[in-house]
This record gives structure tokens, sequence and C-alpha cells, in this order.
């Protein structure tokens, strides 16, 4: 079978076989970058019409705290003002080749999206925009693209204590970031939602015009793979 393609919003491919109906359904998260991290990732079970993001819209404010800071707290929150069914991934940063994994009852929520800030960066994110889950084979794949909230410039500079509002990117959970920086640029031409150019980074560790290590850091979409399987 072709895969399927399901845009830019939401990944690259989608491998499917014969439909089989269940009442549950397991998320298997894997992060595919060389060397950045995930921080908790939020996986939402929803309605139409409450979208987590929208490329091509601005950033709201519960999705600028995960962006630019990995605070979930808030979209969680708004989810499930919403209705959605919501849960947490992983707990701690998930690093390089390591997966998380959640179990749903989709019940009458037929998209699934997905949330987590990537790090170390400003303000990127990996996303998966309402994937609609009825009429799904035994097991899906997806591969999903990392995304600009567009609400920070991308300095590539390491702040501790950096988040929403506070610019700079917040950490290196892999510990391969450096300091002394001059930074990367001062500007942001595109203000929303969009997708992420990608780390330049440099190899200087105490100086240079980035904090990131151009060696560890770089990334080309996808940056996750995200595996969906009914359960009998």
């Amino acid at each position: 079978m072709k895969p399927r393609i399901i845009g830019l919003a939401a990944a690259i491919s989608i491998f499917a076989t014969t439909p089989v109906y269940a009442d549950r359904i397991k998320v298997e998260i894997t992060n595919i970058t060389h060397g950045s991290w995930f921080t908790p990732l939020l996986v939402v079970a929803h309605r139409a019409g409450s979208d987590l993001f929208e490329v091509g819209q601005a950033a709201s404010e519960p999705l600028e705290k995960v962006a630019e800071g990995g605070d979930i707290a808030d979209l969680k929150t708004l989810a499930e003002s919403l209705g959605g069914q919501t849960a947490v991934a992983n707990d701690a940063p998930l690093g390089p080749g390591q997966t998380a994994v959640v179990n749903f009852r989709p019940r009458d929520t037929r998209l699934l999206s997905i949330v987590s800030m990537i790090l170390p960066s400003n303000d990127a994110f990996v996303g998966l925009d309402s994937f609609r889950l009825r009429g799904l084979g035994r097991r899906t794949v997806l591969y999903l693209n990392s995304y600009d909230a567009g609400t920070e410039i991308n300095d590539e500079l390491l702040i501790p204590g950096a988040g929403f509002n506070i610019p700079g990117a917040p950490g290196d959970p892999g510990g391969n970031a450096g300091s002394g920086g001059t930074g990367i640029t001062s500007i942001e031409p595109n203000t929303h939602i969009h997708t992420h150019a990608g780390i330049v980074g440099d190899s200087d560790p105490t100086g240079g015009p980035s904090d990131f290590d151009s060696a560890v850091h770089r990334w080309q979409d996808p940056v996750a793979k995200v595996v969906i399987t009914r359960l009998r």
C-alpha cells in the first residue's frame, strides 16, 4: 500500500493496514533527532474545532508557554475545558532515541494532537495537528515535523531561567550547549506559526554567534516518529 501524505501540519507519511475498530489506542512517540530533547509531551484526543495550534496563525498564549519554556499546564487545561482527553507522555525530557507511551479510550473524540518544546531552542516545538483517528488500521505510523511558534527571535543563546516572555533557550538537557554567544539573529521575520528553519549552531563552546553545537543540535524534519496502535 502506498503511504498517504497528510500535509505539513502533521506528518510526512502514514502506513495503514485493514481497519480494526477498538475501544483503546496506544500512542508511542519516539525522538528521532540526533541531539535534541523534547519537554513533556502533551497528547490530546479531541473534537473538531478545538485545535491546539494552527500553522499560519499566531500562537495562543498557552501554546507560546509550551514553545518558549515547555510549560504545558495552560494548554492542557484549555484542551480539557473544550472536552479533550489529555495525557502527558513523559515527565522528564525525552532524549534522542527514547520513546514515550500513552494509552487512550478515544470515545467520541475523533482527532489526535501532540505538542512539545524542542530543547535547546528559543521557541521550536514538535507538533501533530488534529490527526483523524476514525477509520485507522491496526497500526499507523506518522513522522512529525518541527515548528517555530514565531513568538521569539531565534538567537540561539542559552539563558538559564528563560521561558515565557523571557528570551533565550532555557536549557540543554544533553549538556552539549556552550556559552558566550553573540546571537545568530536579532529579527523574527515570521511571527505566525511556521516551519522551523532548524538550528545553525557553531563549533565554539565559549563564543561565536550561537551557544548551540552545530555537530549535535542541528536537525532536519521529521523530528519524531509516532506509532498509533488500536488495542482489542
